[in-house]
């Protein structure tokens, strides 16, 4: 009997020992693991800001930059001047046009309103707006989201103002094309899209923007023109320190910062602004290599997003959005500065995440 008791206790601590070392090794590999993957990242975030402080140095990067990876923010910094004085920093809270990521907004409004039954894709645009000349009766609204209209680019030299914009489009006489079957990215299908939302809600397209888009995601930084007195607002400037000429006031240009933009991606990507298939139809673009829909670049599996590339002009400023959906990567450029550089910056930044190989070239 002693000897079975002996054997059973023998037994329990060497079950206890046992556990004790499945625990240890546990641990350890777990420690082991989150060294590692702490150690991968610092050295990520290391060779972004060589990067980045290489980039400004040579000239070629005057902004900020944001990188999100796992959903957190893995490196923010801002680089250079507000203006072309040259005498007040950039900060994070600096905000700077977007240019034609701006387009967005637009688009995403116009998918809202067809969440709401307000309109369908396939409605002419005479149909909102039927002082139009007879070429209206052709266009339909998918054809403005995804630049297929025909219609003519706007005659900037006679444009300072949105009514000079609209007496724009009622002087068209016919369109380049039949609308659907050829592509033509211009500005006067945004400002079609902008002039639509404005007569479906009653209220002019950057109120919609702001009480439709920017609060309820909490875009407090974000501000669309025209404005004025605005605070921590960036000048764009060439690279002899001339500054741009003042923009004239017209309405859709948006200002933000990179955290702001942020928000944005974060919730048009998971679906918090428009639903799974308003997002599909807003990455549709017409059949041409060169073509862009009205998120830039977007790559669907299975009508699921998963990569979004967007860039933007206007004058001196210059930026750039990357999101790889399904590696939870997002890279944000915003500059004042144009250079020629921030898809290539983009691009380094990505390959660094990915552990390759790619120098930014001189």
């Amino acid at each position: 009997m002693l000897g079975l008791i002996e054997a059973i206790i023998s037994n329990i601590i060497y079950a206890i020992f046992m556990n004790y070392n499945k625990q240890i090794l546990l641990i350890t590999a777990t420690f082991i693991f989150l060294t590692h993957n702490i150690l991968a990242q610092s050295k990520e975030i290391q060779e972004i800001d060589s990067l980045m402080k290489y980039s400004n140095s040579m000239g070629v990067f005057n902004g900020n930059v944001l990188v999100s990876k796992n959903n957190k923010i893995i490196y923010s910094a801002s680089f250079g001047f507000t203006d072309a004085y040259k005498k007040e920093k950039l900060t994070k809270e600096s905000k700077f046009h977007l240019g034609s990521i701006t387009k967005e907004f637009s688009a995403v409004a116009i998918l809202q309103l067809e969440e709401k039954g307000k309109l369908k894709l396939s409605d002419n645009v005479s149909k909102f707006i039927p002082e139009l000349p007879n070429w209206a009766k052709e266009v339909t609204v998918k054809d403005l989201l995804q630049y297929t209209s025909g219609i003519p680019n706007v005659n900037w030299k006679k444009i300072k103002n949105d009514k000079d914009i609209f007496d724009g489009l009622m002087s068209i006489e016919k369109l380049d094309f039949k609308p659907g079957t050829d592509y033509d990215y211009n500005n006067n299908n945004l400002f079609l899209r902008q002039f639509i939302i404005e007569r479906l809600t009653g209220v002019p397209f950057k109120t919609y923007s702001e009480k439709f888009i920017f609060q309820p995601l909490g875009m407090n930084s974000s501000v669309m023109t025209p404005f004025e007195n605005e605070k921590n607002m960036t000048k764009g400037f060439k690279n002899n320190s001339v500054q741009d000429s003042e923009e004239l006031p017209i309405t859709g240009g948006t200002y933000t910062t990179t955290y702001d933009l942020l928000k944005w991606l974060n919730s048009l990507h998971f679906r918090k602004i428009i639903n799974k298939n308003s997002l599909y139809e807003l990455g549709q673009n017409f059949n041409t290599q060169e073509s862009q829909s009205a998120m830039g670049n977007a790559k669907f599996r299975n009508k699921k997003l998963i990569e979004h590339t967007h860039d933007g002009r206007a004058g001196s400023f210059e930026a750039i959005i990357f999101s790889d959906i399904e590696k939870k990567i997002t890279i944000i450029l915003l500059s004042n500065n144009y250079n020629g550089k921030v898809s290539e910056i983009s691009e380094t930044i990505y390959a660094i995440l990915q552990s390759e190989k790619k120098e930014l070239s001189k």
